[in-house]
């Protein structure tokens, strides 16, 4: 499943369970180079693309481009990779400036993101906050209840309560460690450093058990291969996806299905993987997860 030199070749789930046995669900891809928006108003447009438990809306915004939430249900996330990217967040009386190449987790309830700059920003919103939910372009992949994703369920709530935190990108790359990983209580976000090509000899094809993956794609382009296994009824086979996307882009991959992405640009790739809830197998490898110390774990099962 994963090269020897793979981090993820020392996770807990990586040689575990019976193996992709009858995945259910279509793939879904946003296109956001080339679909039209799903909103545009004079200062931004906005792409919404949904998971079982998760709505990706990619916006591009003008300065002084401000998007609220006055109900919102849970924590959700604002990701401002451009590093010329900036914005003003207020939530439950607090004010932040956010500067760009961050990550910022913002509290439940009323909240106001006023973008500084003109650039891209992406928000991470659960499928729990039906308004934004219901925006989503693929919303007929995901008629209810999911067979094989448990109902989403929060993580704890972080140490010393909800507030708005923000992370900074800039964080050097170490040995064993994926990526640069942080979660919430309702995400957990990969932001992988830029990258030249993959060696197609070193793909690592794996599967989930009980949760999608989505791969957001901001610079290069990738070569997404899904394999959905063979179970006895004939009538659920699916063909094998060899995708090429660009980027902008999302990717969402259900449980079950085995997949590996391929970063293709000479010019240099830039992939976002988004799970929610957060990874368990990903938050017990020690010193993957960069902001844990304010995000507990939530509670293993018992064995």
């Amino acid at each position: 499943m994963y090269e020897t030199d793979d981090p993820r070749s020392s996770l807990s789930t990586a040689n575990s369970g019976s193996g992709p046995v009858s995945a259910f669900g279509a793939s879904s891809y946003g296109r956001y180079y080339e679909d039209e928006p799903q909103e545009s108003a004079h200062d931004h447009r906005t792409w919404y693309t949904r998971g079982q438990n998760f709505v990706v809306a990619y916006s591009e915004v003008e300065p002084g481009t401000v998007f609220e939430r006055r109900d919102q249900v849970d924590e959700y996330v604002l990701l401002l990779h451009d590093e010329d990217m900036a914005a003003t967040v207020e939530a439950n009386g607090e004010t932040v400036e956010v500067p760009g190449f961050s990550i910022t987790m913002i509290p439940p309830g009323e909240s106001r993101i006023t973008c500084k700059s003109a650039g891209t920003i992406v928000r991470l919103i659960t499928t729990r906050n039906e308004d934004i939910r219901d925006k989503a372009a693929n919303g007929e992949n995901y008629p209810g209840v999911h067979p094989q994703i448990p109902d989403l369920e929060a993580w704890p709530t972080p140490v010393g309560g909800f507030r708005i935190r923000t992370y900074s990108l800039d964080v050097p790359d170490e040995e064993g460690r994926f990526g640069k990983i942080f979660r919430c209580t309702t995400f957990m976000v990969n932001v992988f450093p830029e990258q030249g090509p993959r060696d197609i000899a070193k793909l690592s094809p794996h599967h989930h058990d009980d949760f999608e993956q989505c791969s957001l794609a901001l610079k290069g382009f990738y070569m997404h291969h899904l394999r959905w296994p063979w179970i006895a009824d004939q009538r659920e086979w699916r063909d094998d996806e060899h995708v090429r996307v660009e980027s902008p882009s999302v990717c969402v991959i259900p449980p079950k299905v085995i997949h590996t992405s391929a970063p293709s640009d000479a010019e240099g790739n830039v992939l976002v993987d988004i799970f929610s809830p957060p990874r368990e197998d990903f938050s017990d490898m020690e010193g993957w997860v960069l902001n844990a110390d304010d995000y507990p774990r939530k509670a293993r099962e018992p064995a």
